[in-house]
């Protein structure tokens, strides 16, 4: 899978790496999950024979009778490296966001922090390694954005919209998580495919009616204002939701195949991506409802 993430460029964990769930190539055979691991032969394994742990023992590791399962090896992925990392980007965003509100950066400087941030995520999309100073610099940029933004829809267009757009993205955040470890959200490649679908599509209308703003001024075709405004804030928000599943299982296989620690980096630029996307999605719909009364 090349991403799941509403910046379709980023490259997630799959590309050269090939441990993505999605993958046909890839898939485990049946009775053996980790028969097809690419994982085996891993230049990042210790040892003086790069074989996984798990390649030779997932049928009788941990039954009766039979020794336990070999500990990981050092240098993979673990679920505290993605969490770690992730509060790490995602704490530099609201840092710099809190500076932004505090010194009430200027619309025009937010403007330029923001297309800086756009600028390094798809560089770092791009790149075959994660780039920690790289997805860092990110995560800074995109806070000033964010901090400018919120202070100006909060003190001129709705009062109290951010706090409410940061709750909201919170609820979406735990609700995703508890529906996809309860399996309530079963991510499978026609999920993928049919989410992937749906985002390329929004994106695609969001971009004309960006441009019908620009050249013919107003609010283009009116996809942001208004009733069809609400509509696509609540599409939008609904897509953010789906790619966090997307972003879950990207992360539960990561750990399960045995992807090399510096993924985890990976996975925190993905998360933060979605959790960003979810948060103005939220801001944007507030202010609508709130102009409209």
């Amino acid at each position: 899978m090349r991403s799941s993430n509403p910046v379709f460029s980023r490259r997630g964990f799959s590309r050269d790496n090939g441990y993505a769930g999605f993958n046909a190539t890839q898939q485990p055979q049946a009775g053996n999950p980790y028969a097809a691991n690419p994982y085996a032969a891993n230049p990042y394994a210790t040892g003086p024979q790069p074989t996984n742990p798990y390649a030779q023992q997932p049928q009788t590791a941990g039954r009766p009778g039979f020794p336990p399962a070999a500990p990981p090896q050092a240098g993979r992925m673990t679920m505290d490296d993605v969490v770690a990392r992730t509060s790490m980007t995602v704490g530099l965003v609201v840092a710099m966001a809190a500076v932004a509100w505090i010194t009430d950066l200027s619309l025009g400087l937010a403007l330029g922090a923001m297309l800086i941030a756009l600028v390094l995520g798809l560089v770092q999309s791009f790149k075959r390694k994660a780039s920690p100073p790289l997805i860092l610099a990110y995560a800074a940029f995109e806070g000033l954005f964010l901090g400018a933004i919120s202070n100006y829809v909060d003190s001129y267009i709705a009062n109290g919209a951010a706090m409410q757009a940061v709750l909201g993205t919170m609820a979406v955040f735990a609700a995703v998580l508890f529906m996809y470890k309860a399996r309530i959200i079963r991510v499978t490649r026609r999920f993928y495919r049919f989410v992937m679908a749906a985002a390329i599509g929004f994106i695609l209308l969001m971009g004309i009616n960006l441009l019908f703003a620009v050249f013919g001024g107003g609010d283009g075709l009116g996809f942001r204002s208004g009733g069809l405004g609400i509509l696509f804030g609540v599409i939008g928000i609904v897509l953010g939701a789906a790619f966090l599943a997307l972003d879950f299982k990207q992360v539960e296989d990561g750990v399960a195949y045995g992807a090399p620690r510096e993924e985890s980096w990976l996975a925190a630029f993905g998360l933060t991506l979605t959790l960003v996307w979810i948060y103005l999605e939220f801001l944007r719909l507030i202010a609508i409802l709130q102009s409209s009364d």
